[in-house]
């Protein structure tokens, strides 16, 4: 045979390989939307079979935030063994390639992988891949001195690579990361065809990556509609329930009035001391507790009006405090006030927020039915943030940790005899000033923090 023939025999022979496995690639991209398997696939695709085409495949991505290319995966032939060809004879059009989960594992595992993924490179126009590869957006070769001395990629270095050649992931005009391939090895030259073939390997690879990263959004777009889908449901049938309860207390309201009532003239009408006069006594109080819990259910289900209006926090304080005063004598309580500031100027319903830090008040006495101290602080929040802080903490025993995130859900109570409501409205209202409520334990108690947006005020 004639060596122009030879030749052309040979250059078809090699053309059609690389299209018979730039196919069978094809088929491996298509087989899976798991990104981490289908990194892997292409790093061993590169590395792997008896006559490897590289020694060494790193992945890096871009990270678009912080302006730099992430090392994510290194595989060397070492630990490319275990691919297995699926569909047929390696040579079949139909075939595809795959790996085990403990291929992944091993190769993850492997030390060279944890250098690659400790590994940066800065996206810096002075760099010679960079420019070349993500500016310029094309393959790029190097084994130029100039580059191994270069202080401004220390993966070189790092990863014991020299003659290497990086090719960029490009998906719809947009860079995804670079494929970093080295012979450190056999110390084979990597040819020109070599990187033809890398070339058309990398337009496909960042085509899958693109679609396995879209894949995954959509999956999580769908999985976030699917659980707002089901919060929307949960939360029409708590609307229905809590209109039942709504009317339910509105109808047991007026019999129960009546109760209390005729009862209070019984108990004024027996005689003192006797079995009926303690029954009757025990009716008083038990309707009284009931009122009480059909008027939290009515105010928590009722749509809150808020009249707005420049209010003084100090005198909202001051209120509540007179409004507890007797409390706090009858339990041996002492307040203790601290502000720092001021004046604390909020826009917000004056009513309203009395009664937030009354059902705080109330609840802190609650707790310490022996003695105690509450300590209320006013603050600024900071000088960034134009907010006032409100403190109210107690020497209670604190919450158990346990029940500290959920103490603000309706119907959830730790008392006896409460409804679980008192710290939902106080959640609510703080909500609709816009403002929050913390709770956490502090010292031989708990702490109450009220954040409220404070007002522009002139004299």
């Amino acid at each position: 045979m004639d060596a122009p023939i030879s030749r052309n025999l040979a250059a078809t022979t090699q053309q059609f390989n690389e299209l018979a496995l730039l196919y069978q690639f094809s088929n491996t991209m298509l087989s899976t939307i798991r990104l981490n398997k289908l990194t892997h696939l292409i790093l061993t695709a590169l590395t792997s079979g008896s006559s490897p085409m590289f020694g060494r495949a790193m992945l890096f991505l871009r990270n678009e935030k912080s302006g730099i290319l992430q090392g994510m995966l290194g595989v060397t032939t070492d630990t490319a063994e275990g691919l297995v060809v699926i569909g047929g004879a390696e040579e079949s059009l139909g075939s595809r390639w795959d790996i085990s989960d403990d291929v992944i594992s091993r190769q993850w595992e492997s030390d060279f992988c944890a250098r690659v993924r400790t590994t940066r490179i800065e996206i810096d126009e002075e760099c010679i891949v960079v420019k070349r590869v993500i500016m310029g957006n094309r393959l790029c070769y190097v084994d130029d001195v100039e580059c191994q001395e270069c202080k401004t990629c220390g993966f070189i270095k790092h990863l014991g690579v020299t003659a290497f050649a990086a090719v960029p992931l490009v998906a719809r005009e947009k860079i995804l990361g670079i494929i970093v391939v080295d012979n450190p090895a056999s110390g084979k030259k990597i040819s020109r065809d070599d990187m033809h073939f890398l070339m058309l390997f990398a337009n496909q690879a960042g085509m899958a990556i693109e679609n396995s990263m879209l894949y995954n959004r959509i999956e999580d777009a769908h999985s976030s509609l699917r659980d707002a889908h089901e919060r929307l449901d949960h939360g029409e049938r708590l609307a229905a329930i809590g209109e039942m309860a709504a009317n339910m207390a509105h109808e047991l309201k007026n019999p129960l009035i009546t109760i209390g009532g005729f009862a209070g003239r019984l108990l004024k009408a027996l005689p003192g001391e006797s079995r009926e006069q303690h029954y009757a006594d025990t009716i008083v109080k038990e309707v009284a507790r009931l009122e009480k819990m059909l008027a939290d259910i009515l105010a928590f289900s009722r749509k809150p009006t808020i009249c707005y209006n420049l209010c003084n926090l100090e005198d909202i304080l001051k209120n509540c405090f007179d409004s507890c005063e007797t409390t706090l004598e009858d339990r041996h309580i002492r307040l203790v006030t601290a502000y720092e500031g001021g004046p604390w100027h909020v826009l917000g319903d004056a009513h309203q927020l009395k009664q937030v830090f009354f059902n705080l008040m109330l609840n802190a006495c609650e707790v310490m039915s022996n003695g105690g101290l509450i300590d209320v602080s006013v603050r600024k929040a900071s000088p960034e943030k134009n907010c006032v802080k409100i403190g109210i903490k107690d020497t209670g025993g604190g919450i158990p940790n346990a029940m500290l995130s959920k103490i603000f859900n309706p119907f959830f109570t730790t008392k006896r005899h409460g409804t679980g409501l008192g710290l939902a409205i106080v959640n609510r209202v703080l909500m609709n000033h816009n403002g929050s409520i913390e709770a956490e334990n502090a010292d031989a108690g708990a702490l109450f923090t009220v954040t409220l947006p404070l007002a522009e005020y002139q004299e």
